[in-house]
């Protein structure tokens, strides 16, 4: 469903729950692209799974060291939407590195060539239907795989205020899977339930990769934003990066 707000602007929902919002949507889409590629140096090749309207694909092309993209969405009508009602954001569908896939996100990363990508960013919907698969060990496996040694992922991975049972079953497969690290992190997100959102960030063994501080900050890359004409962030700098992994008690306490 497509509908217009007088706070929000245009709203996309699917089966009943918030994607995105033109006026509240930039939180959670900044955050889940540059707290992992903002943790490796020199990034060349992402996969994105799922973000069919473009807007994770537009943050993770600011990054002027990418040569591949490769975004895998299940609905092509997601991508159609956008491309009607978001035209900004699904530009991005026409860059020269991107390679647009209609499928099934989980069977394309089992199929991946190892150790292919240096990122794999997981923007996914909760975890009931067909997004359910995405949280399970053989895909945490698979995308283990696929990923070079020291390569990151970030996943969404709930509230704290509402999931924390999920968030843990999540945390436990991901420390079985990844040898690097994990971290949880979260943000704020006006239109998603609780106001709040998390990620999963793990990295294979490798280069060790310390996601709590930014060694390829994107807000530091202002002459390629301004160059490639891209508008500036408007919520994510390495100091809001740093304080993502800030946890309160309650929470570190049942993620230890």
């Amino acid at each position: 469903m497509l509908f217009e707000s007088a706070t929000y602007g245009r709203v996309l929902t699917l089966d009943g729950a918030i994607q995105h919002t033109e006026n509240g949507g930039f939180p959670y889409t900044e955050m889940i692209v540059h707290l992992p590629l903002g943790s490796i140096p020199n990034p060349k090749k992402v996969l994105i799974i799922g973000g069919g309207i473009g807007f994770t694909l537009m943050e993770v092309s600011r990054y002027p060291t990418i040569e591949k993209i490769d975004i895998v969405e299940i609905d092509k009508m997601v991508v159609d939407v956008s491309r009607q009602f978001f035209p900004y954001l699904a530009a991005g569908f026409e860059d020269p590195r991107v390679t647009l896939h209609i499928g099934d996100g989980a069977a394309f990363v089992k199929a991946a060539q190892k150790g292919y990508y240096d990122a794999i960013v997981v923007d996914s919907s909760d975890p009931i239907g067909p997004s359910k698969d995405l949280f399970e060990r053989p895909f945490f496996e698979a995308v283990a795989k696929a990923l070079r040694p020291g390569g990151v992922v970030c996943t969404q991975a709930e509230s704290i205020w509402l999931h924390m049972h999920l968030i843990k079953q999540i945390m436990a497969n991901c420390r079985q899977v990844f040898k690097g690290s994990v971290s949880y992190a979260w943000t704020t997100v006006p239109t998603y339930p609780s106001g709040v959102i998390g990620y999963m960030l793990c990295s294979t063994q490798g280069p060790d990769v310390d996601f709590k501080n930014p060694v390829n900050p994107i807000d530091k890359l202002t002459n390629h934003v301004k160059s490639k004409g891209f508008g500036q962030l408007k919520f994510y700098n390495s100091e809001i990066h740093k304080a993502a992994f800030i946890l309160p008690s309650f929470a570190i306490k049942l993620l230890e």
